[in-house]
């Protein structure tokens, strides 16, 4: 630790060998750079520049410019490869040997924005000069790339956003059964992935967004979206094995939303009664107290108390007294286990 504004050790110093190759790499890399950028100036398009920007590229992936030049010298070749009489396998070998170039770069900087950018942008291409099956062949194999990648990280939050759009562009590339198919197995693999490990909160965020359009595209009628809504519940009370998982509860606030009246046409069953809708919220409330039961110091149970018993008086039009003064009492345990939110409840208490 410092004392007194002093590290208690030292930073190593650079032995002058160090220093020296550290230099020399410093300058072959402003070679490279110069050389590179006068080759894009005088239109030399050539596979060999194509050579040099990757190893730009390989020493810093953040260099935007040279990703610009690159896509430069692509274009060019696509252009001759179109003049070729073999001109789909030309491009389509272009096309992969760049997409193969960026995997080691996508495993030693994952989060470069200019990588994926550039990525994406080949893809676009394939969709563009390409026949349909050669594109959709191309986009295929990208799924897997993506499943792979969540294998090794499944909780990858912008390898989740990525996989979403490579399966829309997947299903614009096909035809209706097979868009409906690949919803089906989506749905089919984010609880696959869930099951590995019930704190992926990017899996439950993706098994929201692939609900509703699961729904419409089997034309689901109002029994299947009830039914749906309950393999659902069943499903994230099953996961309440650990009501301390804070990504558990982001799914239970997105399925309460379908019994609050202002958001239910929304929601994957929008056509449920007040009735029905009291109902499901008076059981879902007894459920969470019996979920108390030993799990007292679980501030998120209370949260979702309050909440479901303020959605319940919604429905009903008014908050009864004995509903207030329960949620006062679960408010007063929240306060608790929360100081540090302790204002926000205070308001909140208020407000009732």
């Amino acid at each position: 630790m410092p004392s007194h504004g002093v590290p208690r050790y030292k930073p190593v110093e650079k032995s002058p060998e160090a220093r020296q190759q550290e230099q020399e790499k410093i300058a072959k890399y402003q070679d490279l750079e110069r050389l590179v950028s006068k080759k894009v100036a005088e239109q030399e398009y050539t596979i060999d520049t194509l050579q040099k920007i990757s190893e730009l590229l390989s020493s810093n992936p953040e260099y935007y410019t040279a990703w610009n030049y690159r896509r430069k010298v692509l274009q060019h070749q696509f252009a001759q490869a179109g003049e070729s009489n073999e001109a789909t396998n030309s491009i389509t070998q272009l096309i992969k040997n760049d997409l193969q170039f960026l995997l080691p770069l996508l495993r030693s900087f994952p989060k470069c924005y200019w990588i994926w950018n550039y990525r994406l942008w080949l893809l676009d291409e394939a969709r563009r000069l390409l026949s349909l099956p050669e594109a959709r062949q191309i986009w295929q194999e990208e799924l897997a790339l993506v499943g792979k990648m969540l294998t090794l990280d499944s909780r990858n939050f912008h390898g989740w956003g990525y996989r979403r759009f490579v399966v829309e562009t997947l299903k614009e590339l096909g035809t209706a059964e097979e868009a409906k198919n690949m919803t089906q197995k989506e749905f089919e693999y984010a609880k696959k992935m869930i099951g590995a490990n019930l704190s992926n909160f990017s899996a439950w965020h993706y098994r929201t967004k692939l609900i509703q359009g699961l729904l419409d595209e089997q034309g689901a009628n109002d029994d299947d979206r009830r039914k749906m809504l309950d393999d659902e519940l069943s499903l994230i009370h099953q996961a309440f094995i650990d009501p301390y998982d804070q990504s558990l509860w982001f799914y239970h606030q997105n399925l309460m939303s379908v019994f609050d009246p202002s958001m239910a046409e929304r929601t994957m069953a929008p056509n449920l009664s007040a009735s029905d809708r009291l109902e499901y919220l008076r059981n879902e409330i007894e459920e969470l107290q019996e979920m108390l039961d030993g799990a007292e110091d679980c501030k998120y149970i209370y949260q979702a108390l309050i909440d479901c018993t303020l959605l319940a008086s919604k429905v009903e039009g008014n908050l009864s007294q004995e509903d207030r003064d329960q949620i006062l009492s679960w408010l007063s345990e929240v306060k608790k286990l929360d100081p540090l939110r302790r204002q926000r409840w205070l308001d909140f208490e208020k407000g009732l």
